[in-house]
């Protein structure tokens, strides 16, 4: 739809024959009782915000095509002591995006300063809501975006916060995350994030392309490592394995290259269906990425995750010097786009880049 002709105006008698941003509370399932809220960009791309859960992004899909892997758990309510062990697993809906930390990012552990369950707490955390903008159709302002805040921790202990905005244009199907991670307690506390995206059929199918360049190293040694070999072509996706049901997965860490003004890009391509996503980050925001393979039967997915560190956990991150940490007060800012590119030039343009 073109956005600057105003000539359809006098025939829409609401935002939502156009787009704009639903809330609701599920009903039914094991999600029963969660609080969401549907995004419409008006412009193919449509996808679901968890407000109970960190705001994480749940469904997505651009027009008939399905982009987010989904498990069979689907959405469920917030666990917040699912943090020992990896209890996590129990909660682990899938969704386009799932997000990891506030502390830790890996999997469980415990050293001289406490014990860590797999990717920490902030995705089991409901959001207070502050504000949701709807586009104005009149004024021809066609921005819409829903904020919230998310707090991790406790009395006594250490505070840290995160206010997430996703905000989206009418007419262009590209959704933007902001988020804003502050230590608000009296403490010094640890800090890793990791943004866990996990695409699924159609978007990723076999021959699909995923899309990343810079140096990496395999999560898996020996005859764990099947994937990311040397000479492997890791990044055009397969068919289902059986050596993945169950437990059956790898991971490549990168160090993602970056355009002159630190941008990172990394994507998907599915040739077939005539699109790709499009997954932008800043190199000194998030400097590591992760691409997760698991091609189980009837779990088939695989995921780009911007991150802080490699999800290898706070020890080692703290053996290796390589721990961040925020003061009182201290704030990170995280910025992240996704858009869907369904034109030749476009992608062309996308592939080139990258």
């Amino acid at each position: 739809m073109d956005f600057s002709n105003k000539d359809w105006l006098d025939k829409v008698s609401h935002v939502a024959q156009v787009g704009g941003i639903e809330t609701s509370i599920l009903d039914n399932g094991r999600g029963r009782g969660t609080r969401i809220a549907w995004i419409n960009t008006g412009a193919g791309l449509r996808f679901k915000v968890v407000i109970d859960r960190a705001m994480d992004i749940a469904d997505a899909s651009f027009n008939q095509f399905n982009l987010s892997w989904i498990s069979k758990l689907g959405v469920t309510p917030p666990q917040p002591f699912s943090d020992k062990g990896a209890d996590w697993l129990r909660t682990f809906g899938g969704g386009l995006l799932v997000t990891c930390g506030l502390t830790h990012v890996g999997g469980p552990e415990t050293d001289a300063f406490g014990s860590r369950g797999l990717h920490d707490q902030i995705s089991n955390i409901p959001a207070e809501i502050i504000q949701i903008k709807q586009p104005d159709l009149v004024s021809g302002n066609r921005e819409m975006s829903i904020t919230g805040r998310i707090l991790q921790g406790h009395p006594l202990g250490y505070s840290i916060e995160m206010t997430r905005t996703i905000r989206c244009y009418l007419g262009d199907p590209t959704l933007y995350i902001v988020d804003e991670v502050q230590n608000v307690g009296n403490r010094e506390v640890p800090h890793m994030l990791l943004y866990h995206f996990n695409f699924g059929w159609p978007l990723v199918d076999a021959d699909t392309k995923i899309l990343w360049e810079g140096k990496w190293r395999a999560r898996e040694s020996g005859a764990d490592q099947k994937i990311f070999k040397e000479g492997n072509d890791f990044k055009t996706c397969t068919e289902p394995r059986q050596d993945h049901c169950g437990a059956g997965e790898e991971a490549a860490f990168i160090s993602p290259d970056s355009d002159s003004e630190g941008n990172c890009r990394c994507g998907l391509l599915n040739e077939k269906q005539g699109f790709a996503v499009a997954l932008n980050f800043r190199k000194e925001q998030l400097p590591w990425l992760t691409n997760w393979q698991h091609w189980g039967p009837g779990e088939y997915a695989t995921g780009l995750e911007p991150g802080t560190n490699p999800p290898l956990g706070q020890k080692q991150m703290r053996e290796q010097d390589e721990l961040t940490f925020l003061k009182p007060n201290e704030k990170r800012v995280y910025e992240l786009s996704l858009s869907i590119l369904d034109t030749h030039d476009a992608i062309h343009a996308f592939t080139n880049n990258i």
